[in-house]
């Protein structure tokens, strides 16, 4: 009694159908219309069609880079502009904050005395 390879030593039957052949029993069939071949290509023209494509991809990034480069120079502007802004307002607060600090020390210093100067009496002569 020889093994035909099968696990654990038991004897494949004659009539006994294969794996293979049971998968191909238990595979679906193909639903729907059976398509016609495609017809012929004609290479010339595909690949004209595949040049126009990739001219077109060509300039299309070349824009997208030219709005990108004109978008970031705007945004760098804009940034400046800010960075001039702040500053300016920072110098006015600084100056303000001088400004009331010097305030505050000049209240804090005692008031000059009022001191009367005795004025001369002023003889107004007529031509």
């Amino acid at each position: 009694m020889a093994s035909r390879g099968r696990r654990g030593g038991v004897p494949a039957h004659e009539d006994e159908p294969r794996r293979d052949e049971w998968a191909e029993q238990q595979a679906p069939a193909p639903q729907g219309p059976i398509l016609p071949p495609p017809p012929p290509v004609d290479y010339g023209v595909f690949m004209q069609g595949l040049v126009q494509a990739m001219q077109t991809q060509a300039h299309t990034q070349a824009a997208l880079q030219a709005q990108l480069e004109a978008q970031t120079r705007h945004m760098a502007f804009d940034h400046r502009t800010l960075d001039e802004a702040l500053s300016a307002t920072c110098r006015q607060e600084g100056e303000m904050e001088q400004y009331l600090e010097e305030k505050k020390a000049s209240q804090k210093r005692p008031a000059a005395t009022f001191q009367r100067q005795d004025k001369k009496k002023m003889v107004y002569q007529t031509p």
